[in-house]
């Protein structure tokens, strides 16, 4: 979207939304595994990191110290690396959405006949090339021939 921007943006800029982007999201996304785990093994939310009973009890006392860094992270450094560059990001291609170019390009009412069609098709294809890759990946597998021995896998209640 941003490439098709009548104005151009700086690609660092860009790059550095989208590095800082994918390591907020993952932060996030680690923070909130660890936390969902914690969550099943007694975990209690309304407590803080070192109130809680299940954290009280680790060895050495350096994990809890890890544990309250994870939790920092996940709940303010995860979202503000997740939310400032996303919405610098919208905001840069909306200004340049909005801002006059010289040249307008339509496409034909054919054109846009065409392309939900053709996204199907090409949407099938990509998920037809997949399916095969992943058969011929897995086809000599001992595991899954002693399991499935027949060609086809025919579901039984």
């Amino acid at each position: 979207l941003i490439e098709r921007s009548p104005r151009v943006v700086s690609r660092t800029a860009i790059y550095i939304c989208i590095i800082t982007f994918v390591m907020g999201a993952s932060i996030h996304l680690v923070g909130d595994s660890i936390n969902h785990r914690l969550i099943l093994s007694g975990y209690q939310l309304h407590l803080s990191v070192r109130e809680n009973p299940i954290i009280k009890d680790l060895k050495p006392a350096s994990l809890i110290d890890s544990f309250e860094l994870l939790y920092y992270y996940d709940e303010h450094l995860g979202h503000l690396l997740w939310y400032i560059p996303f919405f610098i990001i919208l905001f840069i291609y909306f200004s340049g959405c909005f801002s006059s170019s010289e040249e307008q390009r339509k496409m034909p009412v054919s054109g846009w006949l065409l392309l939900g069609p053709s996204a199907l098709y090409y949407c099938f294809g990509v998920t037809v090339l997949l399916v095969t890759l992943w058969v011929a990946f897995l086809w000599n597998d001992p595991v899954l021939r002693h399991k499935y021995p027949r060609l086809f896998y025919v579901p039984e209640p």
